[in-house]
C-alpha cells in the first residue's frame, strides 16, 4: 500500500487526532436546546451571556453552544420575536461542560398578557427570527408558513419569496428564477448538499418534484458566505428536512379535491412520526407523503416567420389537448445519536418518486406557404396537416400513457464534535442521485399535405382550418417508440473546523476553515425506433383505425379551437410493435445519437472565513473560497443525421478564486443594516459542454456542443435594511447589482456556410455544400451582463387595530430587476444592442391578506410577474418572451379540536395560462390553460 494514498477517511482521522490534543483546561463550555411550550425547537433565537459580550444563535434544530467561556456565574438571556424574553443563571467552572434546556413562552407587545399565537404566526415567527439573525441576506420560509399557503410543492411555495419567480409546467411551478437570473444560475441543496438534476441537458432541479410538506424550512440565500458552494449567482435555495424534536410528535393529513378541466379528483395523504429514545440520546423522525393529481391542459402553439416582402405570418401551428396524471411519493427519515455531550452523529435520507403519465393529442399544421397576389400581398395559405397521438405501451406501468419516471434520492451522515472549549468541528458525507426514465414512449401520426388553409382566429389564439379534410383522406405517416434514460449522481464530502480568533479585545471573533469534495457524473442514453406495418392497408387512413373525437367546445385556449379526431390511446398502447410479422423495426440515429453523452465533473474546494465583531453593533465576515473544477466530457459526431462517425472527448480543469466581504450593523435589536460584496459562478449546462456535432441535411441544420465554454463568473453587491416587529412582522428594503462575465447564451446563425463550418470545426467532414446556407445552433459566452434592481417587503399582524380587525395580517413584497447584456451576436455577425439577460423579469409582486384567531384562519394570496425575455433568437424578431402572469389563491382552516383541523384550498382562481410570445405580445407562441384546482381535507397533529 502506498503510504501517500490520501482519502477522506484519512483526513477525518488526522483531524480528530490533531484537535483531540487540545486541552479543555482554563475555560468552560455551555451547550443546550431552546424550544417552545410544546417542546418544538426554536431556530434563530438570540442567546447572550452577561456580564461580557458573548452571544450565539440557535441553529435550525434549536441547538446552541458557547465556546471558550471563562469560569464564573452568568445570566443567560434568550430573545425571540413573538415570545417573552427568557433568562436564567448558569455557573461555569474550568474545564466543565454545562448543558441547559430553555423553554420560552408565547408573548405579545403587552407583556402583562400572554398572547397565544396561531399556527401561521408561529411559522412566521420562526422564519423571521432565523432571517434576522442570519449573517447573510436571506429569506426564510418555515413549514408552518408553507402550510398556510395553498402550495402542494416547493416550487409553488417559493414563488411567495421576494425576488423569486417560477416557470410553470403543466400548471405547477418547476424552474426557479432568483432576482431575474435563470434557473441555471441558481443552486438547490438539501441540508447543504447539492440536489442533482433529473433533466437530460441542464442542471435545473425540478422544484415540483418535492412535496412541500416534507420540508421543515426553506432558506433562500441571496448572498453567499465562503463556506457555501459558490455555484449560485442568483441565489442558493436550501431545503432543510425535519429533525427529531424534543418529544413525541404525531401528525397526519388526508385530503381530496377536484380538477374542473378534466372533471377528475386529486388525493393527498401524509404523516409524520417523531420521538426520542434511550434517555433522549437517540432521536428519530419519519415522514411520508402521497399525492395523486389527475388533470390536464388545453394548449395552442405557433411559430412566426417574416418573408422577403415584410409580411409576418404563422408558418406552423398546433392545437394540443393533454391528459395528465402526476403521482408523487416521498419518504424521509432522520436520526440523531448523542454519543456524548460533545459528539453527535446525524443521518438523513429522503426518497422522492414521481410518475408523470401523459397523453397528448396534437393537431399540427406545418410547411405553411403563403399564396401571393401580384403586389406580393398574402391572399391565402397552403400547408400540411398532421394528427398525432402521444402515449405509451399498455402495461402495468405505462398504462397506455407516456410515463416519465423521476426519482431523486439523498443520503447523508454528519458529525458534530466539540474538540475542546475552543474548537468545534463538523464533517459530512453525502450521496445523491436523480434519474428520469421514459420507457416505451409511443407516437402515431397521420398526415396529409397540399391542403388549402383558411385562417380562423387571431394572433393570440391562432388557428388554421383545412378545406374538405376528413378521416378517410389523411394517411399514416409514422409510428415510433423510444426509450430515454438520464441519470446524474453526486458523491460529496466536507470537513469544517471553527475556533475563536479576535483582533479586538473583549469582542467576539472566530475563524472557520474547511474543505469540500464533489464527484459528479451525468449520462444520457436514448434510443428511438420507427415501425412500418407489414400490411399497410391495416393503417391506410386515420378513419380505418380506432379513434377518439375531441370536439369539446369548452376548450380553454378558445372555443373556436377544436382538437378534433385522433387515434385512440388504447389502440396505440395495444400495438404489438415487437412482432416482426406485423411491423418492421428501424432505428433512427438522428433522434438519439446527437443527444447522448457522458459527463464527469470533479470539484475540490477549500475556504477560510473570518467573523469579527467590532463592537456590539457592527460585525464583519471576510474570506475566500477556492474551487477547482475538472471535467471529462464525451459526445458523438454524427454525419448526415444517422451516421456515427466517432466520438469527441474533452478534458479540462480550471480554478476559481471567490473572495467575499460582508457587514452587518444592528442599529437596534430589531433594525438591521447589511452590506455585502461577494462572488459566485455558474458552470455551463452538461449538454452544452458535450463535444457533439449533429448535422441534419433535410432541415439544413447543425447543432454543436461547445467544450470551450467558460463558467460564468459574477461580482455581486448588495445593500439591505430590515426592521423587525415584536408582534411578528417585518419591513425591509434593499438594492443589488451583479456583473456577470462570460455569461452563456444560445447562438443562432441562419446563414451558416461551408467556410463557417471549416473554420469552427477543422479536420471534420464538412456537410455544408458550397453556396448553401444552413441553420447553426451553439451555446457561446457573451462578454458581460449588468443586472441591478431593488426589493421591498412588508409583513405585519395588524394587532394595533381594535376588535376583530387586529386578527388581520398583511404579507406583501415587490422586486424590480433590470439587465443589460453585451457581446451577443446576431446571424449577420453584428453585435446586438439593448438586449436583456434571458430570465430577467422586470417586476415581481406578492400580496396576501390573512385573518386568524385561535380556531379559524384564512388567507387570500396574489402573485404577479411581468413579461420577460426567455430565449434569444437570431434576431429580435425571433426572440421568445415568457408572458406576464397573475395568480390568485385562497385557503382557510378551522380547528375542530386542539389536535384536529379541517382545511380548504383553491389554486389559480384567475385561470392563468402559461403563455409565450414571439417578439411582440400579440404573437402567441404558446398558450396553455389549466383552470382552477380545489382541495379539502383534515389534519391531525399531536405533540407531547
Amino acid at each position: 500500500m502506498n503510504i501517500f494514498t490520501f482519502t477522506g477517511r484519512n483526513l477525518l482521522t488526522i483531524a480528530l487526532l490533531l484537535f483531540a490534543t487540545i486541552s479543555f483546561a482554563q475555560k468552560g463550555l455551555i451547550t443546550g436546546n431552546i424550544m417552545d411550550g410544546q417542546k418544538l425547537s426554536l431556530p434563530g433565537a438570540t442567546l447572550k451571556l452577561t456580564p461580557g459580550n458573548q452571544y450565539t444563535i440557535s441553529d435550525v434544530r434549536g441547538k446552541f453552544e458557547f465556546l471558550n467561556v471563562p469560569s464564573g456565574t452568568y445570566k443567560l438571556e434568550a430573545t425571540y420575536i413573538g415570545y417573552k424574553n427568557f433568562s436564567q443563571q448558569v455557573t461555569v467552572q474550568t474545564g466543565e461542560i454545562v448543558s441547559v434546556e430553555l423553554i420560552m413562552n408565547e408573548g405579545g407587545l403587552d407583556m402583562n398578557e400572554v398572547v397565544v399565537m396561531g399556527d401561521r404566526l408561529k411559522g412566521q415567527a420562526k422564519a423571521l427570527n432565523q432571517q434576522r439573525n442570519n449573517e447573510n441576506i436571506s429569506n426564510i420560509i418555515s413549514s408552518d408558513q408553507v402550510g398556510r399557503f395553498p402550495d402542494s410543492n416547493i416550487g409553488d411555495a417559493l414563488k411567495r419569496v421576494p425576488g423569486i419567480t417560477m416557470q410553470n409546467d403543466q400548471g405547477e411551478a418547476r424552474n426557479i428564477i432568483v432576482r431575474g437570473l435563470a434557473p441555471e444560475l441558481n443552486s438547490v441543496t438539501m441540508n447543504g448538499d447539492r440536489i442533482p438534476s433529473a433533466e437530460g441537458d441542464n442542471r435545473r432541479v425540478q422544484m415540483d418534484l418535492i412535496p412541500s410538506d416534507m420540508i421543515s424550512t426553506i432558506e433562500v440565500n441571496k448572498t453567499l458566505t465562503p463556506d457555501m458552494d459558490a455555484d449560485a449567482i442568483g441565489g442558493s435555495v436550501n431545503l432543510v428536512t425535519r429533525a427529531a424534536p424534543n418529544g413525541q410528535r404525531l401528525s397526519a393529513t388526508l385530503s381530496s379535491g377536484f380538477n374542473p378541466i378534466r372533471g377528475k379528483a386529486l388525493y393527498t395523504g401524509g404523516f409524520v412520526y417523531a420521538n426520542r429514545f434511550a434517555k433522549n440520546a437517540i432521536g428519530m423522525v419519519l415522514s411520508g407523503s402521497y399525492n395523486n393529481n389527475n388533470y390536464g391542459s388545453d394548449d395552442v402553439e405557433a411559430s412566426w416567420a417574416k418573408d422577403d416582402f415584410g409580411n409576418v405570418y404563422i408558418n406552423e401551428t398546433d392545437i394540443r389537448k393533454y391528459d395528465v396524471q402526476r403521482i408523487r411519493r416521498s419518504l424521509s427519515a432522520s436520526f440523531d445519536f448523542k454519543l456524548s455531550q460533545n459528539h453527535t452523529i446525524t443521518a438523513n435520507a429522503m426518497y422522492n418518486w414521481r410518475d408523470d403519465r401523459e397523453n397528448r393529442y396534437r393537431m399540427r399544421i406545418d410547411n405553411i406557404e403563403p399564396v401571393y397576389d401580384d403586389n406580393n400581398g398574402i391572399t391565402g395559405f397552403e400547408g400540411r396537416i398532421g394528427r398525432q397521438t402521444k402515449g405509451g405501451i399498455d402495461n402495468s406501468r405505462n398504462k397506455g400513457t407516456r410515463l416519465e419516471d423521476q426519482k431523486v434520492q439523498n443520503y447523508s451522515v454528519r458529525g458534530d464534535h466539540l474538540l475542546s472549549t475552543k474548537v468545534d468541528m463538523d464533517w459530512s458525507v453525502s450521496y445523491s442521485t436523480a434519474s428520469e426514465d421514459r420507457p416505451n414512449e409511443r407516437y402515431i401520426n397521420f398526415r396529409k399535405g397540399g391542403n388549402q388553409l383558411v385562417y380562423n382566429g387571431d394572433s393570440k389564439s391562432p388557428m388554421f382550418a383545412s378545406a374538405g379534410l376528413d378521416a378517410g383522406s389523411i394517411g399514416l405517416n409514422e409510428i415510433s417508440e423510444n426509450n430515454d434514460f438520464t441519470e446524474e449522481t453526486e458523491l460529496g464530502a466536507k470537513l469544517n473546523v471553527r475556533f475563536p480568533f479576535s483582533v479586538i479585545p473583549d469582542q467576539k471573533g472566530r475563524i472557520r476553515m474547511g474543505g469540500r469534495l464533489r464527484l459528479k457524473t451525468k449520462d444520457r442514453n436514448n434510443i428511438f425506433y420507427e415501425y412500418s406495418p407489414v400490411n399497410e392497408d391495416d393503417f391506410a387512413t386515420l378513419g380505418t383505425n380506432a379513434t377518439v373525437n375531441w370536439n369539446d367546445n369548452n376548450f380553454q385556449a378558445g372555443s373556436h379551437l377544436i382538437p378534433g379526431l385522433f387515434a385512440n390511446k388504447s389502440f396505440l398502447g395495444g400495438l404489438n410493435l415487437n412482432n416482426s410479422a406485423l411491423f418492421e423495426q428501424e432505428a433512427v440515429p438522428s433522434e438519439f445519437l446527437g443527444v447522448n453523452y457522458n459527463a464527469k465533473e470533479n470539484i475540490v474546494a477549500g475556504f477560510v472565513r473570518w467573523d469579527q465583531d467590532f463592537n456590539e453593533k457592527l460585525s464583519m465576515i471576510v474570506g475566500a473560497r477556492l474551487e477547482n473544477t475538472a471535467i471529462n466530457y464525451t459526445g458523438n459526431l454524427i454525419q448526415d443525421e444517422e451516421e456515427l462517425t466517432g466520438q469527441r472527448s474533452v478534458k479540462n480543469s480550471y480554478l476559481n478564486v471567490m473572495p467575499s466581504l460582508s457587514f452587518k450593523y444592528n442599529a437596534t435589536e430589531n433594525f438591521i443594516l447589511r452590506a455585502a460584496a461577494t462572488t459566485a459562478l455558474a458552470r455551463p449546462n452538461y449538454y452544452a459542454l458535450a463535444p457533439y456535432i449533429s448535422t441534419i441535411p433535410g432541415d439544413k441544420e447543425i447543432r454543436a456542443g461547445n467544450p470551450d465554454l467558460k463558467a460564468t463568473y459574477a461580482w455581486n453587491f448588495d445593500l439591505m435594511a430590515e426592521n423587525y416587529f415584536e408582534s411578528v412582522g417585518l419591513i425591509s428594503g434593499g438594492a443589488f447589482y451583479k456583473n456577470l462575465k462570460n455569461f452563456i447564451y444560445t447562438y443562432r446563425n441562419q446563414q451558416y456556410t461551408s467556410a463557417n463550418f471549416a473554420a469552427d470545426f477543422p479536420n471534420t467532414p464538412n456537410p455544408v455544400a458550397a453556396g448553401e446556407q444552413w441553420d447553426f445552433f451553439q451555446s457561446r459566452n457573451g462578454e458581460n451582463v449588468n443586472v441591478f434592481g431593488f426589493e421591498v417587503a412588508f409583513q405585519r399582524q395588524l394587532d394595533f387595530l381594535p376588535g376583530f380587525l387586529k386578527n388581520f395580517g398583511i404579507y406583501t413584497n415587490y422586486t424590480f430587476t433590470q439587465s443589460y447584456a453585451n457581446g451577443i451576436y446576431n446571424e449577420d455577425g453584428d453585435v446586438r444592442t439593448d438586449v436583456t439577460l434571458p430570465g430577467t423579469a422586470p417586476h415581481m409582486f406578492n400580496a396576501s391578506l390573512s385573518w386568524e384567531d385561535k380556531r379559524f384562519s384564512a388567507r387570500l394570496s396574489a402573485n404577479y410577474t411581468a413579461a420577460y425575455l426567455d430565449a434569444l433568437g437570431g434576431s429580435d424578431f425571433d426572440d421568445i418572451y415568457y408572458d406576464k402572469q397573475f395568480f390568485l389563491d385562497a385557503n382557510a382552516a378551522y380547528k375542530i379540536t386542539k389536535n384536529l383541523r379541517v382545511f380548504a384550498e383553491a389554486n389559480n382562481l384567475t385561470n392563468q395560462p402559461l403563455r409565450y410570445f414571439q417578439s411582440i405580445s400579440s404573437r402567441t407562441v404558446q398558450a396553455e390553460y389549466y383552470r382552477p384546482r380545489f382541495n379539502v381535507g383534515l389534519k391531525f397533529d399531536l405533540t407531547k
